[in-house]
């Protein structure tokens, strides 16, 4: 559950959710889109694999100019919308309907975490990443400067639906759990949500860092194709150990903290506008 307001019947949380999702992924593309640009040059194009993030930030506006960093946003801007909503409309269909005993169960040692927020959880992130995947295949090859093919967009699809589904439930468990023990935060409109969002979806980027890496690198045709795995020992062995793994983390978290956070912002007050004007009644 993602917001705090007095719920309706599930189609329409699930239609609520789609709405007010449009404009998180449009909020979250305009303010993080630079940051992700740097992140993926880091991981993914050959020539920026040993520069860190201000390097990398120099060395892409002396060639690009600022445009550079907006490359690859007009598929993801559209995208985000679409795919953003959706996690969002599934997620809180689900929850809605899963009303019975059973998926209100309480997970022991949880902190109150209820079964229906790790089944709506999966649900979401599945829904997502079914959008999400060749939309970050085209960004990603025009962030590093390839082109890309009908037939091709959905490579790396294994390794996204991984990524999106740790990313994804980590962040709506996280949500879930500050939404019942510190209510407040929601009653906020700017610095709760901020603060809620950017904190829960740049924890769950921590978490799957290592898996993004991955998908980059196979959706930005880095390399030789090999397994996921064999590819994450190949970088273990050459970047450093462990930690080359959470290469470009540093344009990532702020990107993560500073878009989720902003958009947020514009959904929750998205959500107490659709209650004022009773579209939940």
């Amino acid at each position: 559950m993602t917001h705090n307001e007095s719920r309706g019947q599930w189609y329409k949380e699930g239609g609520i959710g789609l709405g007010v999702g449009v404009l998180y992924g449009f909020t979250s593309v305009c303010v993080g889109h630079p940051f992700d640009t740097i992140k993926t040059k880091m991981q993914a194009q050959v020539g920026y694999e040993k520069g860190g993030l201000f390097r990398t930030l120099s060395k892409t506006f002396k060639t690009q100019g600022v445009i550079g960093f907006y490359r690859g946003s007009i598929p993801v801007l559209w995208g985000s919308g679409i795919y953003r909503s959706t996690q969002f409309g599934v997620f809180e269909s689900v929850y809605t309907f899963l009303d019975n005993p059973f998926c209100k169960y309480e997970i022991p040692f949880t902190a109150g975490l209820q079964v229906q927020v790790l089944l709506a959880g999966a649900c979401g992130s599945t829904a997502r990443a079914i959008i999400e995947s060749p939309l970050e295949l085209a960004k990603i090859r025009r962030q590093t400067q390839q082109t890309w093919q009908f037939r091709g967009l959905y490579k790396g699809f294994g390794v996204h639906w991984c990524r999106t589904m740790g990313l994804m439930c980590t962040y709506f468990i996280l949500i879930d759990t500050q939404r019942r023990h510190f209510p407040q935060a929601f009653n906020s409109s700017v610095i709760g949500p901020f603060l809620v969002s950017g904190v829960a979806a740049t924890l769950g980027w921590w978490i799957v860092w290592p898996l993004e890496y991955m998908k980059s690198q196979v959706q930005g045709n880095y390399g030789k194709d090999m397994p996921v795995l064999k590819r994450m020992r190949l970088v273990i062995k050459e970047r450093g150990g462990f930690f080359g793994l959470y290469r470009g983390i540093g344009p990532g978290t702020i990107r993560s903290f500073i878009a989720n956070g902003t958009a947020m912002i514009v959904m929750a007050n998205a959500q107490k506008k659709v209650s004022e004007w009773g579209l939940r009644d």
